[in-house]
């Protein structure tokens, strides 16, 4: 667990997938059945498909839901920061 974190740190949550599913994919069988949602969740939430691997194997329940929450209030903060710095007038990126 040490080197995902270190990897989400410097290299951002799609590459933190990356390594988590390479170190451990018998945990991400146990999370999906079927290819089609880890890459979706790679491709468009990758902050909440980290959240949802981290407690789906034991089942959903409780605070659990929090977890996915702030996943998902991650993504959207990401999306958002992204194109709202293009919305502002004479924003030029430097200081």
């Amino acid at each position: 667990m040490c080197c995902l974190f270190t990897v989400l740190v410097f290299l951002g949550p799609r590459a933190g997938i990356l390594v988590w599913w390479l170190l451990q994919p018998v945990r991400w069988n146990a999370a999906f059945q079927s290819f089609i949602w880890p890459l979706l969740g790679f491709i468009f939430v990758p902050w909440m498909t980290l959240m949802y691997v981290l407690v789906a194997p034991g089942g959903i329940t409780g605070f659990d839901w929090v977890w996915l929450g702030l996943g998902l209030v991650a993504d959207i903060a990401w999306w958002g920061g992204a194109a709202g710095r293009k919305k502002v007038p004479g924003y030029t990126g430097q200081y």
